[in-house]
């Protein structure tokens, strides 16, 4: 699956990925209206409103970007309804041909990541019939359960072609509670790095592993030692925009092909049309506003590495 995202991403010229988080402030009110006008204030109703948001978004921006990153804690505060629409938004990206990395941050026992694996990348065995049950591309993991809780991810990369983003260095202030924690004085974070080299090793595609690193852009000087310690692994960066990162901060996270990490922005492109800069568009517009914001993050990534 790395091979078909480096090639989206070169055909694009975009190294982003679009956050689908959506939550019930971020949709405009028409499109909230319509969902309740036909199913009511219900769960059947706010799923309703974020598949109809998703996909204007999606909609306006594929032909820009090679990937979509929804989390799916966002759906499932929405109950099963919810989770319908994490499904049916998953599937329309990939009508789209867009690059699914499902944001799920599991990581468990070793039988419990068999099922989440099975049910996010792999397949199950019902009778004599083999279902995908979601069908992401990706999958984020967390890895502190050690290999026994990422090894049935890994399995199933390798029996599928799919792949994974595994927490190294996340983006989020408390962070460094833990990850920055020095055992035998490094710092926890780059030991867990080279835990992920070493996992892709065993998961490469044509240049690059199957198996990838999520490493927040607010932490940049971690980032460009991390670069170091995983070569081939890409790297998710979240926290561009709206968490600070912007796109000067990012050159490290890059090899010196312009390849080796993906940016994600969610907020800043899905509720764009409520940034003073992009207001012009309105709420009846936010796709087109949410496009002006995709562009301009393609410009200020593509003007950073152009310049480091």
């Amino acid at each position: 699956m790395i091979n078909k995202l480096v090639s989206k991403i070169r055909q694009t010229g975009a190294p982003i990925v679009v956050g689908l988080d959506p939550m019930l402030r971020f949709i405009p009110e028409h499109i909230r209206d319509a969902a309740f006008a036909e199913y009511g204030e219900t769960l059947e109703g706010a799923a309703e409103a974020i598949w109809q948001f998703n996909k204007e978004i999606v909609d306006k921006t594929y032909d820009l970007i090679p990937a979509v990153k929804p989390q799916i804690a966002m759906y499932e505060q929405f109950g099963i309804p919810g989770l319908a629409a994490f499904k049916r938004t998953v599937d329309y990206c990939k009508e789209k041909d867009l690059v699914v990395i499902g944001d799920i941050k599991r990581g468990d026992i070793g039988s419990t990541s068999a099922a989440y694996a099975a049910g996010h990348i792999g397949r199950v065995q019902v009778g004599d019939k083999s279902y995908l049950p979601f069908n992401e591309d990706f999958v984020t993991v967390n890895p502190y359960l050690g290999s026994d809780g990422v090894d049935p991810f890994i399995k199933v990369c390798q029996e599928e072609k799919k792949g994974l983003f595994i927490l190294v260095k996340t983006s989020n202030p408390s962070s460094g509670e833990f990850q920055d924690r020095l055992i035998d004085g490094r710092p926890l974070y780059e030991l867990v790095g080279e835990k992920v080299a070493e996992w892709g090793a065993s998961c490469m595609g044509e240049g690059y592993s199957n198996i990838g690193a999520v490493v927040g852009a607010t932490y940049p000087a971690m980032g460009k030692v991390l670069r170091k310690i995983m070569p081939k692994a890409f790297i998710l960066v979240p926290g561009y925009g709206a968490q600070g990162g912007k796109g000067a901060d990012l050159v490290h996270f890059f090899n010196e092909d312009g390849l080796g990490a993906i940016v994600n922005s969610s907020r800043g492109i899905i509720a764009a049309y409520k940034q003073e800069k992009y207001g012009r568009f309105g709420e009846k517009n936010f796709g087109e506003a949410s496009r002006a914001a995709v562009e301009d993050m393609i410009a200020d990534i593509k003007g950073a590495l152009e310049n480091r």
